[in-house]
């Protein structure tokens, strides 16, 4: 374990997994790496999508809309997603097997009823910031390994924004899991390489996590 590197883990709740409102289909598979992955990192951020039940993201607030339709709003473009991850429901809850008891810190998205937000550091109006790159500086953080769920979303949002702001990046591809919406996971991957995120696998893990200890 080191202190120059966080794990963020993105949005694994009942909402984004079988059974949940915005399933992502087997995205509880890859809860037991993401286990395994938190246990090597001492600093741990997880995230929670944590919507008001009007929130404007969600199709039944557009009339003549049907969820996974677009709308521009006043910050852009925003897909149209069926009611999920409402505040204080099971939905919103952490998925049971998620096991990460020395996370220190949970960052709730959407939670203004008029802004979507995918990422872990700033609104979809690239304008509210959510204070997570403030934390990261504040305790000496150079490197954020990003895994959870969905890839060609919130992971990729989050891995973009993570490295716009100046941290190495690193997405842990088999320990997240995509919508692919219309090709979305592919134009996900084309924007964060375009970023200057790492895409690596778990496998990868160690001998980076080592190379940050030894140049301590």
């Amino acid at each position: 374990m080191n202190n120059k590197s966080v794990l963020l883990v993105v949005d694994v709740q009942n909402g984004f997994t079988p059974g949940g409102h915005l399933a992502v289909a087997a995205a509880d598979q890859i809860i037991p790496l993401i286990n395994q992955l938190a246990a090597q990192f001492q600093q741990v951020v997880l995230t929670q999508d944590w919507h008001p039940v009007d929130h404007i993201s969600f199709a039944k607030q557009h009339p003549d809309k049907q969820a996974y339709d677009s709308v521009q709003l006043d910050y852009g473009n925003q897909v149209l997603w069926p009611i999920h991850c409402v505040q204080g429901t099971h939905d919103a809850d952490f998925h049971p097997d998620l096991n990460i008891n020395h996370a220190q810190l949970i960052i709730r998205k959407g939670v203004n009823p008029h802004i979507d937000s995918y990422s872990a550091f700033q609104e979809a109006d690239r304008k509210t910031t959510t204070g997570l790159a403030g934390y990261l500086r504040e305790r000496g953080i150079q490197r954020v390994f990003v895994v959870g769920i969905a890839t060609d979303f919130c992971v990729a949002w989050s891995a973009i924004d993570s490295a716009n702001l100046g941290f190495e990046t690193y997405v842990i591809e088999d320990a997240c899991q995509g919508i692919d919406l219309n090709g979305s996971l592919a134009q996900a991957w084309q924007a964060m390489q375009h970023a200057g995120v790492h895409k690596i696998q778990a496998a990868d893990i160690a001998q980076i996590l080592n190379a940050d200890q030894n140049h301590a």
